[in-house]
């Protein structure tokens, strides 16, 4: 089982972790940043925090399959069809709740590129000692593109708050992509 709103909050604060402004991993600048919101707000008044959101999950998630796509893996950004639509069709829903997610959107808009993700997500109470603790030993690739977490697994709260927590492995301008092997 999924938690869609944990999902969304995971993708969110790594999404604006590799801002331009930030980590430099993909080309936004500032979109779920203050910049983006001032910008976006005039033409997205009701929407715009999430309309930023769909945009730069739409860049990171070519950029990372651009630079690293595991074959039968799973990825914060790919992953299972059957979960991507489920995810896909909570946008209304949270839309129409978006007073209750201002608040989360103004604090990650307040990311500094100072930051390292697993503060920011541990910062949020989005992930737990014992996700911290399966990813402290993980080492990035020969070709540092990718960090692998070891064993095959099923698509999980748990797995995707640990694919989160890889990409901490990387740094500024130095995108390392988390994955898992999927279990068949």
């Amino acid at each position: 089982m999924i938690d869609f709103d944990r999902l969304l909050k995971l993708r969110v604060v790594i999404a604006r972790f590799g801002e331009m402004d930030n980590a430099r991993w993909w080309n936004t600048n500032g979109q779920l940043g203050a910049i983006g919101a001032t910008v976006l707000q005039r033409n997205f008044p009701r929407t715009y925090r999430f309309a930023a959101a769909r945009s730069v999950f739409a860049v990171a998630r070519a950029r990372c399959d651009e630079l690293f796509n595991p074959p039968k893996g799973i990825t914060l950004w790919n992953v299972p069809a059957t979960i991507e639509d489920e995810f896909d069709a909570k946008w209304e829903a949270w839309i129409q709740r978006r007073d209750e997610w201002e608040p989360f959107f103004a604090e990650v808009a307040a990311l500094s590129a100072s930051s390292d993700p697993a503060d920011l997500l541990r910062r949020l109470n989005l992930v737990t000692a014992a996700d911290e603790e399966a990813v402290r030993p993980l080492h990035r690739s020969v070709e540092a593109r990718a960090v692998q977490l070891p064993g095959v697994h099923a698509a999980s709260d748990e797995l995707l708050g640990r694919l989160s927590l890889g990409f901490s492995k990387g740094g500024p301008e130095s995108l390392t992509i988390p994955y898992a092997r999927l279990e068949d």
